[in-house]
Formats: structure tokens, sequence, C-alpha cells
């Protein structure tokens, strides 16, 4: 059971049919199955085979795909890194990861490999990478130039419970951590989005605008799309200009997105006449897929009104991956982020692991056939946030997520926050998810955190493009909207806040200045 028989199965019965573009450019499934092959080949002439683990430093370009299922092909583990990672950032993930070889887009090269000597004179080239791993740059068109073309005809044979790849976790609460997916739990979900979520046929076009390198990217996209045979819209930007031409040029069915991509987009689809597009026409939409940060309501639905298109939202979760649980095209409930998905235990628990009742918030724990079995050596040990729990992860294991949740009477999940974000004020216990939602809810205000900052609790909030608030008009907003011991002790609004490639507010990066 190796995840690249879907690909190979897919450029047998779809050859001719689009599998991957970017731009203005196309590759079939018959290439994209040859282009995999290739790079398998080109691993295994090198010694590279099942168990072996290979990094794949590459943005959501032509490239990736190929790279992707080629190391799988070659029965080795894919370990995608965010090709904007600094050098120190890059000698960690390798020092932890312990890769044979690492394939480098050649723009990454700069941050990543500064100092080695990378030999960018040809189209593809070796060094000897940080730690002992060899660096093969990669740059467009340079696939042509691997050798070992046939060298590797036949799969490598995989079991469910072998190891496919090892996806690092935003950080967003804290150090990223290595998050290791079997074949078994990558082609479950596949299997989840295209028959329970998405509904895709051949006929699809799905977006990846989402970093590839992320579980949530390569899930509901990646492999979604091409287990489905559908086309894969390749976007290494989530500007809402860039996707809006990007689902008017390629006629795009199916979009994994973020809440700030939503928005970004609602925002233009609101104006009368977008300047930075020519035309606008999202006809095309059939279902939104949106996870990874708390959406408005009101975003929600005003996104399906002026799309005419269902946003799924759902609790996106690196280590169960695309999502632990979401709503569905036939059965949702707005505000919810859905039911389990299928073959996935959840669970509300107290902090001594038992079950609390219904609607009652507890933190969130699940098990399943797509939950990690674990994370890599190095990703817990020094990290206050991995509970011991979540390191000896398998099949039989509650893997605690360390998010707090409540499930309604129908089976219905609603998010409430993040354990290590809890703060206790006057004896209260305040979610500051609460705030920020309610923050969210005022047209004015785009995105929005709630910060400890003993003894204050500071609001900070990002306005939509023209808007204006009054001086205190969000405290005010907030005292009506709240019960008052949860009001903030401040309410600011600032012009940008920190996030990651998917959007996922960093508050661990928020520096205050002295409130004017």
């Amino acid at each position: 059971m190796n995840l690249a028989e879907n690909l190979e199965r897919s450029s047998r019965f779809h050859a001719r049919a689009v599998a991957t573009s970017s731009g203005d450019e196309v590759v079939t499934y018959r290439e994209l199955g040859r282009q995999s092959r290739e790079v398998a080949g080109f691993l295994t002439e090198r010694g590279i085979g099942p168990g072996d683990h290979v990094v794949l430093l590459v943005p959501n370009v032509l490239e990736f795909a190929p790279l992707y299922y080629g190391i799988l092909h070659a029965g080795a583990v894919v370990v995608p890194l965010d090709p904007q990672l600094t050098a120190d950032q890059f000698a960690r993930r390798l020092a932890d990861a312990a890769p044979r070889l690492a394939f480098v887009w050649h723009t990454a090269l700069s941050t990543s490999l500064e100092a080695d000597d990378p030999h960018t004179d040809g189209p593809h080239s070796d060094s000897p990478g940080t730690s002992g791993t060899d660096i093969v740059v990669i740059a467009p068109g340079s696939l042509t130039a691997l050798d070992g073309a046939g060298a590797a005809a036949e799969l490598a044979p995989r079991a469910p419970s072998d190891l496919a790849a090892v996806v690092y976790t935003s950080g967003a609460s804290g150090r990223p951590k290595g998050v290791r997916l079997t074949h078994g739990a990558l082609l479950r979900s596949a299997d989840i989005v295209v028959q329970d979520l998405f509904e895709l046929s051949a006929g699809d076009v799905v977006l990846a605008a989402l970093p590839l390198f992320q579980s949530f990217g390569q899930t509901a996209a990646l492999h979604a799309a091409i287990r489905a045979g559908a086309s894969l819209a390749l976007l290494d930007s989530l500007d809402a200009v860039d996707v809006l031409s990007a689902v008017r040029r390629r006629r795009v069915t199916a979009l994994p997105a973020v809440p700030p991509m939503i928005g970004g987009i609602l925002d233009l689809l609101d104006q009368p006449s977008p300047a930075p597009l020519d035309v606008v026409d999202v006809s095309s939409l059939r279902v939104c897929l949106s996870g990874g940060a708390p959406l408005a309501v009101e975003t929600l639905l005003s996104f399906e009104r002026t799309a005419d298109c269902v946003v799924l939202e759902g609790y996106v979760l690196s280590e169960a991956p695309p999502m632990a649980t979401c709503n569905r095209i036939d059965r949702r409930r707005v505000g919810s982020v859905g039911i389990p998905l299928p073959g996935l235990d959840l669970r509300i628990v107290d902090e001594r692991g038992r079950e609390v009742g219904d609607s009652e918030p507890g933190e969130i724990a699940v098990r399943g056939d797509i939950v990690t079995t674990g994370y890599t050596a190095g990703s817990a040990p020094d990290d206050p946030t991995a509970d011991a729990d979540l390191a000896r992860a398998g099949p039989d294991d509650w893997l605690r997520t360390g998010d707090i949740g409540r499930r309604d009477e129908d089976g219905f999940v609603y998010l409430v926050d993040r354990t290590s974000d809890l703060i206790v004020h006057d004896g209260h216990t305040i979610y500051p998810r609460e705030i920020e939602e309610a923050l969210r809810e005022h047209p004015a205000v785009r995105d929005a955190a709630v910060l400890d900052r003993s003894p204050d609790i500071v609001a900070l909030a990002t306005l939509r493009p023209g808007a204006a608030v009054g001086r205190d008009e969000l405290r005010t907003y907030l005292a009506a909207a709240l019960p008052s011991h949860q009001h903030p002790t401040s309410v600011r609004t600032v012009e940008t806040l920190p996030t990651n490639a998917a959007g996922t507010i960093l508050k661990r990066r928020i520096a205050l200045d002295p409130d004017p």
C-alpha cells in the first residue's frame, strides 16, 4: 500500500487529462507519472530507498508533485519544508529529520544554504549540506536533467503502517514538531476528502494555493486531486487577487482555504469594480473547505451569498490530516467545525482524562486510522507544549490535542481555545478566542488577537480595507457583546498581525508597544 499508487492509477486512467497547471503551463497525468518515476530512479541510483528520509524544500510549483510522489515511489519518506526557512531553521530540521538528501528550490538557497556552496551553474547540482545531507538544487525545467529514468519501474511495496511523510506543525503555539504520517493514514485522508468533503470527480479543478509543505494543503489539494484524477491548479500565493485570477483562468471548482484568504477574496468581491482585476468570475466554484483559524459566521455566510459556493468549516489538525472534524455538504451547522471524520473517534475530556458532558468545555482527544503515530525524536522532549500523551500516539491511544472544545447533543464540535492560551483573570477562566470572535463580528474588523499581558488583557484588531473606527468604538462594542469578566483591559487597532505561511496568527511573535 504505497500512497504513490494513486498517481500510478490516475496516470493510466486519466493519461491525457491535465494533472497539474501553473500559469499557462500544464502537465498531463501521463507526463506527471513519468516524471515521478524518473525522480524515483534518480533516488534509487543513489542508494536511497525504503525508510530513507528526503527533504523537499520547494514551493507550490510544477516540480513539487513529481518530486513528492517520486520520493514515495522509491519507498522513501517525504519531509516537506517551508521554502522560507532561515539557514538556522533549515539546519534544525535536518538535524531532527536526518535526511539522506534534500531537493531545494533554487531561490531558497540564499536563506537556507548560505553556508554551503550550491554550485548553481547546472540544471541541478549537489553539495554536502548541513549534517552531511546531499543537496540537489531544483529550478524550473531541471527535472529533465535527473538521471535514472526507468531504474524504479515498480513501486516500492509499503505497508499501511510504514512511514510516508514527516510534516512539521506551524509552530503557532510553540516549537514546530515533526508529525509522523503513514501511507495508510494519508491514503485514508485522501479518500475522505474525495468522497466525504469535496465529493470530487475527475472533472473537478482543485486550487493548491495553501502551502503544500503543510498537511492541510497536501491532503486537501495534492493527494485528493491525484486520488480523484482531478486537475490541480498550483499557485504560490494566498493573495486574493492572485487567487481570483487563478479561479477564473482555471475554472476552479474546489477551494481549500484559510479564513484570511476567504476574507481577502470577499473584500474584493464586495467592491463594485475591483481595480486589480479586469474580470471577476467565481461561477465555477462549487465548494470551499476552510480551516486553520476561526472563520466568522458572517464572513462565511457573506462568502456563500456572494460566490454562490458552499463553505465547509473544519478543525484542521496536523496530527490527523486533513481535519479531525468538518461540516459536510449534506450535514452542517454554521458556527461549528462539524462532526468527526469517518474512522476517527473524538471525545472531550477534563484535566484527568475523564469525558465531560454535552456542551461542557474540555480538551479534545482523538484517535483513529488518520492520526499520527507520534513525533520525530527531536520534536517533543524540550517543548513545554508537548504532552507526553502526544508522543506515544498510536492506533489504540488517545491523542490529546491541546485544543479546548465542546460538543453539542447532535455531535457537532465547537472550538473554544488552546489550553496554552487560556487566561485566568480575577478568578475567571477566560477564553481569548471568544473575545476574538466577538471582535471579528464587527463590520470594520478583519482579524483579531487577544493576549495575556498580566495583569492586563490586551485585544488587537486589524481593520478591513478602507474601514475606520473611533477611539473607543471597539471597546464599547465588546462591552455590549461580552460579559464583564471578558472585557479586555485595552483594545487597539494595528496594521498587521504576524502570521505563518497559511495565515495563522503567531501570538508568540507579537511585541506590544506601551498603550498610547
